[in-house]
């Protein structure tokens, strides 16, 4: 009998049995249509209850989860319900979906015919990595009278890991391949390398490096010759995620955290892709979550392992050991992108000279953010006096924003100022671009 719920209709209809009985006061004759209303009622309910709760294995259900979440996109999961009944069932599904989602109305109705299957999904959207425990798929069936409902329950017990975001990775692998369309008309220039990997000997024309002459090829064609040597393809890419207080700072629900652990994901599949070795560091007071540069089979697996285990209680994070732990752990000059977040000149200034000495033996890009609140802000036409005073606030944050900018070039720093939401795409650009450019 736990089971067994009464729905709306059966009390609907004893209350129109009672007004019956009311007026049977005022009418002595509808006493015995008041009686025999509510005896048909309940008869219909006992009918009712013999027809839902008289046949075994009445629904066969399956609620079918993706391996594993994917953090900040639409994640799906698919239901799929056979009804075994001779008749059709009106079906209310409540599935008992992770507390951090706080979707406290979740309901799908859904009619099926006898002996059908229904097949449909929803999705979610989880904000944040770490385990999502799903309850049980709970599916209450009516018969066409529709006076009580069967509960039925399925699949009680699920758990999901929520990975960085990894479901869009095909998109920016495609993305890479057509690079040059997305770098905006930026020739990709050959460069000649002077790694190990012989491509060539070819004469010598003015320009070329006196230290690549092969003697031997000349001694015997009598003319100058020079080893051509091909472009060192598999560069060392490191990205090195702030966890400090800046980083905690939400857009659309995710953190600026969270937003570069995806956009490390993505970045790293293609640098994989691109046959460059990608590896990562996390730090606040200190370094952590290490990855050395690779770009062997299960790289990107390690990386997203890494990714998925980073925690941080969003301290203000220590520069200067930083640039002590990037000094002995990465040891050739490699091309470092910096996920962090300055809001003031003061506060880059600060950590200035960190960032100048990793830039002296690195190729250092700093990403930081755009505030998209106060790009509204900035964007929208001011109607009163208090919209023109947060204008006017607005463009002196944007300034100093700019003034970052042109302070980081100074030194030789590149940067990538973007809005959360773009930050993927943004970063895989500017890696292209320097690729495109031979800048490393």
């Amino acid at each position: 009998m736990k089971n067994l719920y009464i729905n709306t209709r059966f009390f609907f209809t004893l209350i129109g049995v009672g007004i019956v009985y009311v007026l049977a006061f005022f009418f002595p004759v509808l006493m015995w249509v008041a009686h025999i209303a509510l005896l048909i009622c309940f008869l219909a309910a006992m009918v009712d209850f013999l027809l839902l709760f008289n046949q075994k294995n009445a629904l066969q259900v399956q609620r079918i989860l993706p391996e594993k979440l994917s953090n900040g996109d639409e994640n799906f999961v698919k239901i799929d319900i056979k009804n075994n009944y001779n008749f059709t069932i009106d079906a209310k599904i409540i599935d008992e979906i992770p507390f951090q989602f706080q979707k406290r109305d979740f309901l799908i109705e859904k009619q099926i015919a006898s002996g059908a299957n229904t097949f449909f999904q929803y999705s979610l959207e989880p904000k944040e990595r770490g385990e999502y425990h799903f309850g049980g798929l709970n599916i209450y069936a009516s018969s066409p009278l529709g006076l009580i409902s069967k509960r039925f329950i399925f699949q009680k017990d699920a758990a999901l890991p929520s990975y960085p975001s990894f479901i869009h990775l095909r998109k920016y692998e495609l993305m890479a391949i057509q690079s040059e369309f997305l770098l905006g008309g930026i020739k990709k220039v050959r460069k000649l390398g002077h790694t190990m990997e012989f491509e060539q000997i070819k004469e010598y024309v003015p320009g070329d490096d006196i230290r690549t002459i092969n003697w031997k090829a000349t001694s015997k064609t009598n003319r100058l010759m020079v080893n051509q040597f091909q472009d060192e393809k598999s560069q060392r890419i490191f990205m090195l995620i702030d966890k400090g207080r800046t980083m905690k700072m939400p857009f659309n629900g995710l953190s600026l955290l969270d937003y570069s652990i995806n956009a490390t994901m993505a970045l790293s599949h293609i640098i994989l892709r691109k046959g460059d070795r990608a590896g990562m560091m996390t730090f606040s007071k200190k370094a952590e979550n290490k990855i050395a540069a690779d770009n062997k089979s299960g790289q990107l697996k390690k990386i997203s392992e890494a990714l998925y285990n980073i925690k941080t209680d969003f301290f203000e994070s220590d520069f200067n050991r930083l640039y002590q732990d990037v000094k002995y752990s990465i040891n050739q000059r490699s091309l470092i992108l910096l996920f962090t977040n300055f809001e003031t000149l003061d506060g880059l200034n600060r950590q200035l000279k960190y960032l100048r000495g990793i830039a002296k033996n690195h190729l250092l890009v700093v990403v930081f953010f755009k505030n998209s609140e106060l790009q509204t802000i900035i964007n929208k036409n001011p109607e009163n006096m208090q919209e023109i005073y947060d204008e006017i606030i607005a463009e002196k944050f944007e300034f100093e924003k700019k003034l970052i900018i042109q302070e980081l070039r100074k030194y030789g720093i590149y940067t990538v100022y973007t809005l959360p939401e773009n930050l993927n795409i943004d970063v895989i650009n500017k890696y292209l671009e320097i690729k495109a450019r031979g800048i490393l």
